[in-house]
């Protein structure tokens, strides 16, 4: 039985939360159903609690690390012989159609002046492909190298989910199999001001915003996700975010690591560029390995140096992670437990006490996120592998400057280059390059024998200045 629009109006007065229904008396029906349904679904206890945790969480000094240990870089130490043995193993998981891609496409292209999910922007640097097209050819190429399956499980949000899967049926999933392609959507997260109070996002509607990527754990049970890879016999998920056009999608070294160290969930990272670097950072967290937030880590470790004047805490997390299917469904029976909500400050669009609308020039408020890292301390076991960036890490994040589609088209541009040198495929200096990543996918693919531009798929474009 519902209860009545009273006594939900008194329990959020009491709640010093009754400016919601400020604007009740000038709704109609409908706006008024609607408010009341997101209002009751609201736990405010829990709200409250999650607004004290938020600014304890960030507060200066209030963990102590340590250094964790990563498989480095043979140039700094590593093994290369153990990569070598990791990429076997892991080689001989993928053939047995153990592996799942996962990737969280919740995003929407604001940032880069794009309307629409951020998978359907055009990065490709001659032909404009989206990153979901660079993806699917990735996933493609893994495919035939393995000659399995696996299965690409693609999590959305409500802003983006009816317009992906329109994408996608429009692309004919990109010369995959449907029955391979499984979508499932995050839930949202009411947005708070700097004080705790809910913002309105219209008279009739209390403004909401994705959870953060560590929703995809209750959103991989709700949706059946996790019940789907085991009637399929995946134990391993590979998990990347969208807006990452660099990424190897399940990479056998990565793999193999992972299932050698009989590790529940593993990480890659890389060197951070300086300390201010908005990475996390792997580290140790009292007796359990962990990843500190940028916004979060304090001076005191972000600008630490060892005896050689290099950073301490230099392994930064670049969001590329395998997790077990079963240490999925643990966390998902108990996300409270191992997922703390954290507050980003943002510019949320919202309405004044008079109904105005409002769209802040600066932070007015809190989104709630919860991050999908933040189960890397339940775990077990864990493995650390440090890759090169220019091989693996060129998000898309900003429209101009660091972190950019040009940023980003560069990266990709230059490492098929090196792909191409290494099948020996001459290319001009002077004009962009693209590939079929189904096709030409790694230094592997590049060995596997005499290719030539047409066994690629080499397409060339002018650069202009």
């Amino acid at each position: 039985m519902q209860p009545s629009i009273e006594s939900l109006r008194t329990k959020y007065d009491e709640a010093g939360q009754g400016h919601v229904f400020r604007f009740w008396d000038t709704l109609d029906d409908a706006g008024r159903r609607a408010l009341a349904a997101q209002a009751e679904a609201i736990d405010l206890a829990e709200l409250r609690r999650v607004h004290q945790s938020t600014r304890s969480l960030a507060a200066p000094g209030s963990r102590r690390l340590e250094p964790a240990a990563v498989e480095t870089l043979p140039e700094y130490g590593g093994s290369a012989e153990r990569r070598a043995r990791a990429k076997r193993r892991g080689e001989d998981v993928l053939r047995a159609g153990r592996v799942a891609v996962m990737v969280v496409a919740g995003g929407q292209g604001t940032r880069l002046g794009f309307d629409g999910p951020k998978g359907l922007f055009p990065l490709g640097p001659v032909t404009g492909r989206t990153l979901f097209q660079l993806q699917a050819q990735k996933i493609r190429g893994a495919r035939r190298r393995y000659g399995a399956a696996i299965p690409w499980y693609v999590m959305t949000s409500p802003a983006t989910d009816a317009p992906t899967r329109a994408y996608f049926a429009g692309e004919r999933w990109f010369g995959l199999p449907e029955r391979d392609v499984f979508f499932f959507r995050q839930s949202m997260a009411p947005a708070l001001d700097f004080e705790g109070r809910l913002l309105l996002e219209t008279p009739s509607r209390i403004a909401e915003s994705p959870n953060g990527h560590g929703g995809a754990f209750q959103a991989l049970a709700d949706s059946g996700a996790l019940d789907d890879m085991a009637r399929r016999g995946i134990t391993t998920i590979s998990y990347y975010q969208v807006d990452n056009p660099l990424i190897q999608l399940a990479d056998p070294v990565f793999v193999g690591l992972h299932d050698e160290a009989r590790a529940e969930m593993s990480a890659k990272v890389v060197r951070k560029i300086d300390p201010m670097e908005k990475v996390g950072v792997v580290a140790r967290v009292g007796d359990r390995l962990g990843i500190v937030e940028y916004t979060e880590i304090d001076d005191e470790h972000r600008f630490q140096k060892d005896a050689a004047g290099q950073l301490v805490y230099w392994a930064g997390s670049i969001a590329i992670h395998v997790l077990e299917v079963e240490f999925a469904r643990r966390i998902a029976r108990d996300p409270e437990r191992h997922l703390p909500y954290h507050a980003s400050a943002k510019k949320i669009p919202c309405i004044a006490a008079d109904g105005s609308p409002l769209r802040p020039a600066e932070p007015n408020g809190h989104k709630l996120e919860r991050f999908l890292f933040d189960a890397l301390p339940a775990a077990e076991r864990v493995a650390l592998l440090e890759v090169a960036r220019e091989d693996e890490y060129a998000p898309v994040k900003n429209a101009e400057g660091g972190d950019s589609p040009a940023t980003a088209r560069c990266a990709l541009d230059d490492v098929v280059r090196r792909w191409l040198d290494a099948a020996r495929i001459s290319a001009p200096a002077d004009a962009w390059v693209e590939v079929d990543h189904a096709r030409l996918d790694g230094e592997d693919d590049a060995r596997a024998g005499t290719l030539r531009a047409d066994d690629v798929g080499l397409v060339l474009a002018p650069r202009t200045k």
